[in-house]
């Protein structure tokens, strides 16, 4: 039985490796000492992106579409999302401390024909209602295997599907991979699921992953920028680092095992136009609700502080406009400014 099971993920290490297409992301959990947990993800993407960082406070009056009998709900929590285009969430944190991460997973299909009646929920809104109404995993599990509405998105990047996965980490390290099998959801649970990056699904790139776990992985690694080559580097790597309870050693660790998964700016493969090259990484440090954002085209790296955010009900929308941080370093909540909430791309 083992034989067989090495055999059937050689296969596919083999049939993967050759894939040239490199769009997505990667998602990595570092877990330290003193309940420090940071999740670390980069956005790896053709074309560029435009990413503005948000902060929503509490009670606010939200829907997921602006279909008819769309599904409302009002925020139980403040929270801090990266939005692409101005018009949807790609992840956030909540003030609980709940992370929920965004990855493409060309796989993906949302529907079938026992959905289709379900209340209308948007891609762009979905993480955010996650987020809004979950403190924590289990309740972010139960809250989706109810599976009372149906996914759409608008399409981008000239007609791009958004076809996607997501991590979900809370401040225990309980964590779940939720994705979408021709309208049946998908959810595998974990304590500290430390890594997700795309295609193929998690259990059949998990296999993939424990292939190499047994050849070791001191002395030989794959070294592509496919997803399963970059999920195998990140599991081995945040596996073998040192773990720490200071928050900015933790972060310069799981960044710098985030850049080893990172595909190089501008990179390209000739004859495959749509190899991706990392635009942005963001870090979610949980414990002390720090979230950090790192441009690559930027000097530096800065971060917005939950903690000093105002998330009362009835306070203002703030936002950091993204475009203009290349000047900017460390602690940025000072920065932010009150906006109208975005509009998303239903």
């Amino acid at each position: 039985m083992k034989s067989k099971i090495f055999a059937i993920a050689a296969m596919a290490v083999l049939a993967l490796a050759g894939a040239g297409r490199a769009q997505g992301c990667s998602r990595v959990l570092y877990v330290g000492e003193d309940d420090l947990r940071i999740v670390g993800r980069s956005l790896d993407w053709k074309t560029p992106i435009p990413t503005n960082i948000y902060v929503y406070p509490r009670g606010m009056k939200k829907v997921g579409n602006t279909q008819p009998g769309s599904v409302e709900w009002t925020s139980k929590y403040g929270a801090v999302y990266a939005v692409g285009y101005d018009g949807g969430v790609t992840e956030g944190m909540n003030e609980k401390g709940l992370v929920v991460n965004g990855l493409f997973c060309k796989g993906t299909v949302y529907d079938n024909d026992s959905t289709l009646s379900r209340p209308p929920m948007s891609l762009a809104m979905f993480p955010a209602w996650i987020l809004d109404l979950c403190a924590d995993t289990p309740e972010a599990v139960a809250l989706l295997s109810k599976h009372d509405f149906n996914i759409s998105g608008a399409t981008f990047d000239g007609g791009t599907v958004s076809a996607l996965h997501w991590g979900i980490t809370d401040a225990q390290g309980r964590s779940a991979i939720v994705e979408f099998d021709h309208g049946v959801i998908r959810i595998y649970q974990g304590q500290d699921i430390q890594v997700l990056t795309n295609d193929p699904t998690f259990p059949e790139i998990t296999a993939i992953n424990n292939y190499w776990v047994n050849k070791g992985g001191t002395h030989t690694l794959p070294g592509t920028v496919s997803s399963p080559d970059r999920f195998v580097r990140a599991s081995f790597f945040v596996n073998n680092v040192r773990k720490t309870g200071d928050a900015d050693l933790g972060l310069s660790i799981i960044r710098t095992v985030l850049f080893n998964v990172s595909v190089p700016y501008e990179y390209t493969v000739e004859g495959e136009g749509n190899v991706s090259s990392t635009q942005w990484r963001s870090f979610s440090n949980i414990r002390d609700r720090r979230y950090y954002f790192d441009v690559v085209t930027n000097p530096g790296i800065f971060y917005v502080d939950l903690n000093k955010c105002d998330l009362r009900p009835g306070a203002s929308v703030m936002k950091l406009d993204v475009a203009k941080s290349s000047d900017y370093l460390g602690d940025v909540t000072s920065k932010l400014f009150k906006t109208e909430p975005f509009t998303p791309m239903y």
